[in-house]
């Protein structure tokens, strides 16, 4: 078997994942921050460093404005909600996916938030300068999603946070965690929400979301933090004000032992590993008669994920004969993700996405080329 659908979750998870998850549940167990007991102590100890690694993989000086959600979308609904008012503007690229547009048009709809849609390249890749003229003084953030879970598509966040000046920019991390290097301190005011269990390698349930320094947002949940328990308002201080509730620490104890993995094998490292498999791909996809790939010409602004089409068959049989016939899972379809498909002409079939991570190797390339010549040669829809 060849699993090459990294973009929806990464599989197989890092090395000491399992082993962390479940060494918490055989060993610790306790609730972090609830009592004063070693069992207690030890699980806060776990929450804490595994705070502490991820604020130092991300260039993060503060890690009590790292804050643990139950993955990207939560952290996107916190930051949105948390940040908009009645009256306010927002920008979003046209590559966004529905963890940002669908909360943006509610609050369109309950809030009036006006939002504006920022129309990328055909390749997905928006325009710094664009954005920036898009700006306005009722613009209270932009929206930009690091890298495109359709297409791959690296987007040039640095050079939109220098054009937009003051207004925060909120970033979807949830491709670009693991697989890109991202230094928050090289950026202006931004939010940066993640996943763990795509990039990071680490299991399913849990993720963050980054506030920058001068940031406020009104807290999405409010409830019992463990601190201040005298008081019946919300702690005012990072990062209780944004953690209430009983901290997913068994899913915590498990990204810690994957972002370790992650730092330890370096973000450089992956990358260059899954780029050259992405190359030799994207190479290799060109020069199939009657498939189009998607995206950007240049492997540098690529993660290692392919949008494809073949001529003749719908992505949703593409991907059944890919499974059933030559053991390669990927994903067919739209990806929760509709306007960028709309941007990159392929609404509403979609595409067959190749997503590859750490783990595939060159002979798996070789088998997904093979097996993609061969559905384009024949064209036969699964009986």
């Amino acid at each position: 078997m060849i699993y090459a659908d990294n973009a929806a979750t990464s599989f197989p998870k890092a090395p000491g994942v399992a082993d962390a998850m479940r060494d918490y549940l055989d060993r610790i167990g306790a609730s972090p921050g609830r009592s004063a007991h070693r069992l207690s102590i030890e699980a806060a100890r776990i929450v804490f460093e595994a705070r502490e690694t991820l604020a130092a993989l991300l260039g993060m000086d503060d890690s009590s404005r790292m804050i643990f959600t139950p993955g990207a979308t939560f952290g996107i609904n916190a930051a949105l909600l948390g940040l908009l008012r009645h009256g306010d503007e927002v920008i979003a690229s046209s590559m966004e996916h529905n963890a940002v547009m669908r909360p943006l048009r509610h609050l369109e709809g309950e809030r009036g938030v006006r939002v504006r849609v920022a129309q990328t390249d055909g390749s997905g890749l928006v325009d710094p300068r664009q954005l920036g003229d898009l700006v306005t003084d009722r613009t209270r953030l932009v929206a930009v999603m690091h890298a495109s879970n359709v297409t791959g598509t690296v987007q040039p966040v640095a050079e939109v946070s220098r054009e937009i000046g003051p207004v925060p920019l909120l970033i979807d991390g949830a491709q670009s965690i693991g697989s890109l290097p991202v230094d928050l301190s090289r950026l202006g005011p931004c939010l940066y929400a993640f996943s763990g269990h795509k990039g990071l390698l680490g299991p399913p349930g849990i993720g963050g979301l980054c506030i920058g320094e001068g940031i406020d947002l009104e807290p999405l949940v409010r409830g019992g933090t463990g601190s201040r328990s005298e008081r019946e308002e919300q702690p005012d201080f990072l990062p209780d004000l944004h953690e209430a509730g009983t901290p997913n620490a068994v899913g915590i104890a498990g990204l810690l032992a994957a972002t370790r993995y992650v730092t330890e094998r370096s973000v450089m490292s992956i990358r260059e590993h899954e780029l050259a498999l992405f190359s030799r791909l994207a190479d290799g996809l060109r020069g199939i008669p009657g498939v189009t790939l998607f995206g950007t010409a240049d492997p540098e602004r690529q993660l290692a994920t392919a949008s494809i089409t073949i001529d003749g068959l719908s992505p949703s049989d593409a991907a059944h004969i890919l499974d059933r016939e030559h053991a390669i899972l990927v994903r067919p379809g739209l990806h929760c993700a509709p306007s960028a498909h709309r941007t990159i002409g392929t609404f509403p079939a979609g595409t067959i996405r190749i997503s590859l991570g750490p783990f595939n190797t060159a002979d798996d390339v070789e088998s997904i080329l093979e097996a993609v010549a061969d559905l384009a040669q024949n064209q036969t829809p699964p009986g």
